[in-house]
């Protein structure tokens, strides 16, 4: 039984294996601006850098919802069973930093119909990753038909 002040998940943490580490954390934690929590070495070459992500969330999309996210951010071309999006304050911004970083463009920032700009790139560890730019608060888009929770729909 967890204590109703206490949710019983603390931290969402998302582990990359990355065969070129270094470009990774670079990557990640210098052009999209992560900032480092920690980093260990057990000896060797092992080593883990945890990086700081900000509020984390989990999005569980049907089928038939990837494919529409697919289609409105990188003209159909088909995500990775996972993929990483980030909040950002520029999508377009961001998404040129990234690109200048290493990562490719697959698709230019687009605004998509629940009013956020996303943009989506291929990036280092083998993810493709999304930036997104919330145009609208969450309040705000709730107000609209077809937007609010499942909870609320029963």
């Amino acid at each position: 039984m967890t204590d109703a002040a206490q949710p019983p998940v603390l931290q969402l943490r998302v582990v990359i294996e990355a065969e070129d580490y270094e470009r990774a954390v670079e990557f990640y934690r210098d052009a999209l601006g992560m900032p480092e929590l920690m980093a260990y070495a057990e000896g060797g070459d092992d080593r883990v850098t945890i990086l700081e992500a900000g509020r984390a969330t989990i999005e569980i999309a049907n089928p038939t919802h990837k494919r529409v996210i697919d289609e409105l951010e990188a003209g159909g071309r088909p995500s990775q069973r996972v993929r990483l999006a980030f909040e950002v304050a520029d999508g377009a911004g961001t998404t040129r930093r990234l690109a200048d970083a290493g990562a490719t463009v697959v698709a230019e920032p687009v605004e998509t119909p629940w009013r956020s700009l996303n943009a989506r790139l291929d990036a280092p560890a083998g993810l493709q990753i999304t930036v997104f730019e919330e145009l609208e608060g969450s309040e705000e888009r709730a107000l609209r038909d077809g937007f609010g929770t499942d909870a609320e729909r029963d």
